[in-house]
């Protein structure tokens, strides 16, 4: 059955075609990359698997529960997909401290918690008393991915993450991802247009395009080199 199982999905806007997947069968416990062009599905089916948007037909399990209409995944999955997820007059703390409520941590969880999450935050975002409608576009990302990490989710589902952020802090991110995959177990689902992003730290990399499947490797056994020169060929 898999952890997350994807049965025969579909996705259509009016006339317009986004999505099918016919299967997927994820293991709890797999950091999984899902890499494609800007419109090639991804950011469709993360929605899907977070019941944000309705199938045209199929269904998406989690943890053999059907996602749509169902409240037993959201007790144990974090996730972060863009600014629609954040609540611009809250302050970075009141945000991040009411998600913890939302799954049951107290405050002092929640301190200890953040404290791995300091290097990545830097000294621009907690305690300088700003709303988060003020903050710049990588704070907001990071303050978004943190209120998702922070609770320690058995399932991570981010879409986009390194977008906005330096490369310091996209190296940082990359790592807070691996810590949390080999600690804790998480299963995630990371979602970039770019390669290079997953590359050494997923057990399983998809690659959409054109809202399909075009390739399903594990690396290290399958070559990654494949789905770059795919990307090489696009590009012309």
């Amino acid at each position: 059955m898999g952890f997350i199982h994807i049965d025969n999905i579909r996705k259509e806007y009016g006339k317009q075609f986004a999505l099918t997947i016919e299967d997927i069968r994820i293991p709890e416990g797999t950091l999984t990359g899902i890499v494609g062009n800007n419109g090639a599905g991804k950011t469709t089916l993360l929605r899907l698997m977070l019941d944000l948007t309705e199938a045209t037909r199929g269904n998406i399990t989690i943890d053999s529960q059907p996602v749509a209409g169902n409240e037993h995944w959201k007790a144990f999955t974090g996730s972060y997909l863009d600014e629609g997820f954040l609540i611009d007059f809250l302050t970075p703390e009141e945000y991040i401290y009411f998600t913890g409520k939302l799954y049951g941590l107290q405050p002092e969880a929640i301190d200890e918690r953040l404290k791995r999450f300091t290097r990545f935050m830097g000294d621009e975002i907690l305690g300088q008393k700003k709303f988060i409608r003020n903050l710049s576009a990588g704070n907001k990302q990071k303050v978004g991915i943190v209120a998702a990490m922070v609770v320690e989710p058995r399932l991570l589902i981010l879409d986009e993450p390194f977008n906005y952020l330096d490369p310091s802090s996209q190296i940082l991110i990359k790592r807070l991802l691996q810590e949390e995959h080999e600690v804790r177990k998480t299963a995630m689902l990371i979602s970039s247009h770019n390669l290079n992003h997953l590359t050494g730290i997923c057990q399983r990399v998809i690659l959409l395009e054109k809202g399909k499947i075009i390739k399903d490797l594990s690396p290290p056994h399958d070559d990654l080199d494949e789905v770059e020169r795919y990307f090489a060929l696009q590009a012309g």
